[in-house]
């Protein structure tokens, strides 16, 4: 099942996309939040077929929501209610700021961010499913 991340910022939004049986994240690119954003998401899900959707949630150290969670849920919302598809949240503390180590500041910083968030769920479903056996 293929999977698609995103890390929504005021100005860029990044996205990474899984591999076909959903284990591995990739970065795959950086949208401008713009008018043509919801279409190009739109585009990617239709060409990659995507069966879900996972969008970074914003919170503080204290896990507070921080000010750019509304737009977040808003946005989250939208994708819902237009693709038909469930958008879950994954906690992206720090996810910017790991992926500035890693590889510096670069124009992909933010779908390196993305990738981080879709690997993290990733890993937190594999080894959820994994007690359960």
């Amino acid at each position: 099942m293929r999977l698609l991340g995103i890390d929504y910022g005021k100005k860029r939004v990044g996205i990474a996309i899984s591999d076909d049986k959903g284990m591995m994240a990739f970065p795959k690119a950086v949208l401008p939040n713009d008018n043509f954003l919801f279409g190009e998401i739109k585009n990617l899900v239709n060409g990659h077929d995507i069966k879900k959707i996972i969008i970074g949630e914003s919170k503080d150290y204290k896990m507070n929501d921080n000010p750019i969670m509304s737009h977040i849920k808003a946005f989250k919302n939208e994708l819902e209610r237009d693709l038909g598809m469930e958008v879950i949240y994954e906690t992206e503390i720090l996810s910017s700021h790991q992926a500035s180590h890693f590889q510096s500041k670069t124009n992909m910083t933010d779908a390196s961010a993305a990738s981080i968030i879709l690997q993290s769920y990733i890993d937190r479903t594999k080894n959820k499913n994994n007690l359960k056996k």
